[in-house]
């Protein structure tokens, strides 16, 4: 579907313009006229600066818009429509700002415009029709939206839902284990002292030591003594004088 876009082309005359003024729109119109418009555009800017008028500045918005510089089309719709008094340059202006939300997909904005626009030409045809056709598709957009969101919503609702696959269950059982052993494992050796007895440090005197060392070779000597007689070899006997 195709939109109507306003291509009012204003000529120097309906303002009583300057002479040169009016020739630099006149140019311009043939420019436009030719599809030129970025040469349309400089006549008209010229026109414009030449003397203030907004029928210069609606038509630059034009030239403009035709190069889908769609925000300084706008801009320049908008100074012309409110600082002009005449009703169709109104219309037309706001008309055309509609239209370039239309260009960007700005639908609330595009038919704020075009009922602005009725407001100062409420019979134009191609107003209703431009307002008819962003409501409907403001109307798509809000439903797309809805959709959009609607599916976002089940989708992750579906994945909270969704059981877990064995692999997961077996990944969360060995995690498990693993603290349980974790908390159940005895320390390590090293972390507990050596039980292994260590022999005590001997608190005896070196004298005490001798005398214990003496009275064991003399109980070991009696013995063999003893031994001696038993078996009738002679005892040697110690002299003790």
């Amino acid at each position: 579907m195709k939109y109507f876009f306003l291509i009012i082309i204003l000529c120097g005359s309906i303002s009583g313009i300057s002479q040169k003024a009016d020739q630099l729109m006149y140019d311009g119109n043939k420019l436009y006229a030719k599809g030129k418009y970025k040469e349309a555009g400089n006549a008209y800017q010229k026109a414009y600066t030449t003397k203030k008028n907004r029928e210069a500045q609606y038509n630059l918005g034009n030239a403009l818009y035709q190069q889908k510089d769609f925000e300084k089309a706008a801009k320049q719709f908008d100074e012309a429509g409110k600082n002009s008094n005449n009703k169709n340059l109104k219309s037309a202006a706001n008309h055309n700002i509609g239209n370039t939300f239309m260009e960007q997909k700005k639908w609330d904005e595009a038919i704020q415009q075009y009922k602005q626009s009725l407001k100062q030409n409420p019979n134009s045809a191609e107003t209703k029709y431009n307002l008819a056709y962003a409501q409907k598709m403001k109307q798509q957009q809000d439903q797309q939206n809805k959709k959009d969101q609607k599916d976002q919503k089940d989708q992750q609702d579906k994945k909270q839902d969704q059981p877990k696959k064995p692999e997961d269950k077996k990944e969360d059982k060995k995690e498990g284990d693993q603290k349980k052993d974790e908390q159940g494992k005895p320390d390590k050796p090293e972390d507990k002292p050596d039980e292994k007895p260590q022999p005590m440090p001997s608190k005896l005197s070196k004298q005490q030591a001798e005398q214990i060392l003496n009275a064991l070779n003399q109980e070991e000597k009696k013995l063999k003594e003893k031994k001696e007689k038993a078996s009738g070899r002679p005892v040697k006997l110690e002299k003790d004088w």
